[in-house]
C-alpha cells in the first residue's frame, strides 16, 4: 500500500480540486494515525453544487464512494471512497479552508505537538491507540474540560507562550519553555 502522500498524488486530487483550495488535514499529515486513519481533503466550495458534481464526475467510480451533505451549520458536503489502499474523506465547505473548524482545529493541534514534544505526542497516541478521535485525544492530554472540539478552537487564537503554559500546567515540559514568559 502507498504511503497517503503517494495515494493523493496518484489520485490526483491536487488538480482535480485544485478550484476548491484542496488542503491534507487530520491525523495522518500530524503523524497521529492509528490503523483505520482516513485521508482527510478540506476544501472551499462556497457553491455546493458544483463541488457535488465535481467530486462525483472524478471519484464517483472509486469503491465505497457516497456523498452527502449535513443539514446543519453552513451545509457543508462530504464525500467518502476508497483508493490505492486509503480512505479517503473530502470536505467541500462553504467557508475558505482557513476559517473552517477542521484547519483551526488541525493548525493548533500541529503547534501543540511541535512545542510539546515526544512526552506530549505519547501521551496524545496513548488515547488514540485507546480508539479516542483526535480532538478529544488532545483534550484528555491536556486535561482540557468541556466539549474537545470547542475547546480546541478556543486554542487556536492563543500564542505560543499561553500554549506553553497550558501544557507545562498539563504536566509536559514544552520544548519552547524558554520562549514564553512565566
Amino acid at each position: 500500500m502507498p504511503g497517503y502522500r503517494q495515494a493523493i498524488d496518484r489520485l490526483g486530487v491536487a488538480k482535480a480540486l485544485e478550484d476548491f483550495d484542496p488542503h491534507v488535514a487530520g491525523t495522518l499529515p500530524l503523524g497521529l494515525e492509528i490503523p483505520g486513519s482516513d485521508i482527510d481533503i478540506l476544501c472551499h466550495a462556497p457553491d455546493a453544487g458544483a463541488f457535488t458534481r465535481r467530486v462525483w464526475s472524478i471519484f464517483g467510480q472509486e469503491p465505497a464512494f457516497s456523498i452527502r451533505q449535513w443539514t446543519r451549520e453552513e451545509r457543508p458536503v462530504i464525500a467518502s471512497f476508497e483508493a490505492h489502499g486509503w480512505a479517503f474523506e473530502l470536505f467541500g465547505h462553504p467557508k475558505p479552508v482557513a476559517l473552517q473548524r477542521g484547519w483551526r482545529h488541525f493548525e493548533v493541534e500541529r503547534r501543540l505537538l511541535g512545542l510539546g514534544g515526544p512526552s506530549f505526542r505519547d501521551a496524545v497516541m496513548r488515547y488514540r491507540r485507546r480508539g479516542a478521535k483526535t480532538e478529544l485525544a488532545f483534550a484528555d492530554s491536556l486535561r482540557l474540560e468541556g466539549d474537545p472540539y470547542v475547546a480546541l478552537l478556543d486554542l487556536h487564537s492563543w500564542n505560543d507562550g499561553q500554549l506553553c503554559h497550558l501544557l507545562a500546567r498539563s504536566g509536559f515540559v514544552p520544548l519552547s519553555s524558554s520562549a514564553h514568559p512565566g
